[in-house]
């Protein structure tokens, strides 16, 4: 009998080490937070806890989960954008990163000035602070020698924002009467 008694108190010493390595994670911390860090009330932090994606569904568990992703041709002020600049060619383009860059760009007629935008999201909403585009323009002389860049902040960014914000606005209408 002395035996069996053993095999028990081993059995639930095993179980309890599982439980708490479930628990904190094998990194030796208890789950939860710093109370100073998450608000007081409970809605308020279920509310936070929602907007970072925090949580799980009973319904879900053990599946095998990815992460969520948001395809750029779903975000409006990403298909503005490059519609807006489809006509220069891209240098780096970073979804993830929420940046576009374009390569020197000039036209025939002006082979010694070319020009280079990026574009940087700051949101993913449509206003006119989600964007932060810059525009570089370079001036050679003597055939790419003794090149000159600058950056432009005027018109040309103010346009570029502007057709931007519209033809986003334009995506987003058509998207809402899509789910209508």
């Amino acid at each position: 009998m002395k035996h069996i008694f053993n095999l028990k108190n081993t059995k639930i010493l095993v179980f309890l080490g599982i439980i708490y390595l479930f628990l904190t994670g094998c990194n030796g911390k208890l789950p939860g937070g710093d109370a100073r860090k998450s608000p007081a009330d409970p809605a308020e932090r279920l509310k936070r806890n929602l907007e970072e994606g925090r949580g799980f569904k009973l319904s879900e568990f053990g599946k095998q989960q990815g992460g969520v992703f948001e395809f750029a041709s779903s975000n409006e002020l990403w298909r503005a954008s490059l519609d807006v600049i489809d006509f220069m060619p891209l240098s780096s383009v970073n979804y993830s990163g929420g940046i576009i860059i374009t390569d020197w760009y000039s036209e025939n007629s002006s082979a010694n000035e070319s020009i280079k935008i990026s574009i940087r999201f700051m949101t993913n909403e449509i206003r006119s602070d989600a964007l932060n585009i810059k525009v570089f323009n370079k001036k050679c002389i003597n055939n790419l020698l003794n090149c000159k860049v600058t950056e432009q902040d005027g018109v040309l960014v103010k346009e570029l924002k502007r057709e931007i914000l519209k033809k986003a606005t334009f995506y987003s209408e058509e998207n809402k009467n899509k789910k209508k």
